[in-house]
């Protein structure tokens, strides 16, 4: 799966580098916290629905029929369905300072999950996937903590990949949360300090998300809303 987006102007730059039919109840993902505890990182509230959001990038112009804006019980958000693609969408941000917001927040929902993937060379696929991005080389693309939902990878596994620019956590493990809404709060700045070994506190040039499935040639799906950053 390639994990490097291609330089083309400060967004492609961004891009450059690693880069969000329910069965049973559809339930909504708890609100953002208060507005002035967090700032939001996506419009897709105030998206076209059926669309492409608008402010967002894909790698390849095919990822605009992969993300698409969607609502449900009026909640906005972000679906992705993938069949044997790889391509990830990013979102820049000028207004993220990593200092006074740390905390990176969002909602998500598995619908489908990659068959046989296990996030190791050959099978890395994941149905869902967060990444803070930051900012490092024209050429090789920006540095990135990745957050993925695996299917088989236990929770808590840290792994590395596009020449350990990209270091990865497994935030959730399992099929217990198909088709239901989870909401995730992490450290951001404490787990780019610990992988990357940097006491300083980087300015992010966005987010990304990627839903795919091109290593196992099969099918993904899932679903991305209230991506924010927070102060604690």
């Amino acid at each position: 799966m390639a994990s490097r987006l291609h330089a083309c102007g400060r967004m492609s730059r961004l891009l450059a580098l690693p880069v969000l039919t329910v069965a049973g109840v559809v339930m909504a993902p708890p609100p953002p916290a208060a507005q002035h505890e967090c700032i939001i990182l996506d419009d897709v509230a105030k998206a076209t629905v059926g669309q492409f959001p608008s402010g967002w990038k894909p790698r390849k112009d095919e990822g605009t029929e992969i993300y698409t804006v969607q609502e449900e019980n009026g909640l906005r958000f972000l679906r992705a369905v993938s069949r044997g693609d790889g391509i990830q969408a990013a979102r820049e941000t000028d207004a993220w300072d990593l200092a006074a917001y740390p905390v990176l927040a969002w909602s998500w929902r598995p619908r489908e999950f990659p068959r046989g993937a296990d996030e190791k060379a050959g099978k890395n696929d994941s149905a869902l996937a967060v990444y803070m991005l930051v900012p490092h080389s024209q050429v090789r693309g920006p540095k990135a903590v990745k957050y993925i939902w695996s299917e088989r990878v236990p929770a808590g596994t840290e792994l590395a990949s596009n020449g350990d620019l990209t270091r990865v956590r497994v935030l959730r493990s399992g099929t217990a949360g198909l088709n239901t809404w989870t909401d995730e709060r992490v450290n951001v700045l404490a787990d780019y300090r610990r992988r990357f070994g940097e006491p300083g506190t980087p300015r992010p040039a966005g987010i990304a998300v990627l839903t795919d499935s091109d290593d196992t040639k099969s099918s993904a799906s899932g679903d991305y809303a209230n991506v924010r950053a927070c102060r604690g």
